[in-house]
């Protein structure tokens, strides 16, 4: 049996160079803007889709990968070497269709094959570091069951909390109503946002100010951690005060023994803006 190949999509926004290094295998969602459509983290990078996202009229629209995009990755990997197991990890189900894309190509393979499919019941970074670790043990010869074991333990672990800056493109998104927008941008209201245990996106309080908004995710994270020592990612749309903010707090409140930082891809930015700030919080 040989190594463990790992499989994810673009949503898991590990930077190109982590992925390459790692030999993780990266299945990309889709943007649209309007006749348009680019490869997540392939033909369309952050600064590009930032651009375009913020001159755009109409919020763009993001589709999931299709089961036969999957099946053609598995069956590519398992003719290069059918006896060493896969594990395929993705992104929430509560949020898209991606998994269940996965899990269809997956009931379409013809020969018997070894793939774990994994639901990450999370997004973004939340379960990108979750895949990272899942290359580097599989790059040190580590056993399908441990590196499922690690993964399991990574996600009960960690805590991660979005800063979203505007309400323009939740409600954009549908997420929020107009009303309920306007009224949220003239009293300045940021929502700080999470992941409840089954993948959902949730509010879990709305602040007035970014100060007050970065104060709380400080005070949220104090009550899960402590001082424990912590490895922490920190990730934007782009660069801006308050994600460098929330950073230098996060490094001076917390007894971080790590910290790293990525960006946040289209699909992901696509609901939330290019003004959001997220901090991935884990446990050592």
């Amino acid at each position: 049996m040989g190594k463990v190949r790992i499989v994810t999509d673009s949503t898991a926004d590990i930077p190109a160079e982590v992925r390459e290094r790692l030999g993780i295998v990266m299945v990309p969602l889709k943007v649209l803007f309007g006749e348009e459509t680019y490869l997540d983290a392939l033909t369309i990078d952050g600064d590009r889709f930032y651009e375009k996202l913020t001159q755009a009229s109409a919020l763009p629209t993001t589709s999931q990968p299709s089961p036969q995009e999957f099946l053609d990755v598995y069956e590519r990997l398992l003719a290069e070497d059918a006896d060493s197991p896969i594990i395929s990890i993705h992104l929430s189900s509560a949020l898209s269709g991606t998994y269940q894309s996965a899990v269809i190509a997956h009931s379409m393979l013809e020969q018997d094959s070894d793939i774990t499919l994994i639901d990450s019941k999370s997004a973004s970074y939340g379960f990108g570091m979750r895949v990272v670790k899942a290359a580097e043990m599989a790059q040190a010869g580590e056993s399908k069951e441990r590196i499922i074991e690690a993964h399991d333990k990574l996600q009960r672990d960690t805590q991660l909390y979005f800063l979203v800056d505007t309400l323009e493109y939740l409600q954009k998104g549908g997420r929020i109503g107009k009303a309920s927008a306007l009224i949220g941008s003239i009293l300045n209201i940021k929502p700080i946002l999470s992941l409840d245990p089954t993948g959902v996106v949730i509010a879990v309080d709305k602040m007035r100010g970014s100060k007050k908004a970065i104060a709380r995710i400080i005070e949220l994270l104090k009550q899960e951690f402590g001082d424990e020592p912590v490895n922490v990612t920190m990730a934007w749309a782009q660069s801006n005060e308050t994600g460098r903010e929330l950073g230098e707090l996060v490094k001076s409140q917390f007894n971080v023994q790590e910290i790293d930082w990525t960006t946040i891809g289209s699909v992901i930015g696509t609901h939330t803006g290019p003004a959001v700030s997220a901090v991935f919080m884990r446990r050592l």
